[in-house]
């Protein structure tokens, strides 16, 4: 959450900098093609009475952002598959599980005069695991619905091309059952650092 914060605060200021002028308009379409990689805060719950640590997962990220009005955006985050495993204090491996996490943001881009175009949003998303494995038997962790932080910065390298990079914070939990009994809830909550190409159309 600290990084989130930080993330927060140095757009802000690059926004504060920036000379007011157009960035995005009404009726722009944008696609993102890029590299996200998920990586849960440290502490991610108790299962079966142990400590867990969930590893981070990187996968191809997608998005698509539609300009409802001049600087605002709605934008839809996909990705491929991210993968990770669970370890548990004193016993080690555990589990490993995937996931897909879309989620929908509200954006705003700041208006600038340069070519570092900042901006932050506010989404919900949803988290949906599958495959799950176990070698103590039969796993399965709940889908989650949480809230989505996002701030980042677009650097224009052609009158419709940029590169984008942006951080996430997604609230994400998940109840985990070993077997058909609950054993705990998955405290995953990760920051999402994510660097893409960004078409506007």
């Amino acid at each position: 959450m600290k990084r989130m914060v930080s993330a927060l605060a140095l757009t802000s200021a690059l926004a504060a900098l920036a000379d007011p002028a157009l960035a995005q308009q009404h009726g722009d379409w944008t696609v993102g093609v890029g590299i996200a990689n998920v990586n849960p805060k440290s502490g991610n719950g108790t299962l079966a009475g142990m400590a867990a640590d969930i590893d981070d997962g990187t996968a191809l990220s997608l998005t698509v952002e539609y300009f409802f009005r001049d600087n605002w955006g709605v934008e839809l985050l996909a990705a491929s598959p991210f993968e990770h495993d669970v370890t548990l204090a004193g016993a080690g491996y555990a589990a490993s599980a995937k996931q897909l996490p879309p989620t929908i943001s509200v954006n705003y881009h700041f208006p600038t005069q340069g070519k570092i175009k900042p901006f932050v949003g506010l989404g919900l998303n949803y988290t949906t695991f599958f495959e799950e494995s176990s070698p103590l038997g039969v796993i399965e962790m709940d889908d989650s619905f949480g809230v989505a932080l996002n701030a980042g910065a677009d650097w224009q390298i052609s009158d419709r091309g940029a590169v984008r990079f942006n951080v996430r914070y997604i609230d994400i939990e998940s109840d985990v059952t070993l077997n058909g009994a609950a054993i705990g809830t998955a405290e995953i909550d990760p920051v999402v650092l994510n660097i893409a190409y960004v078409h506007r159309f």
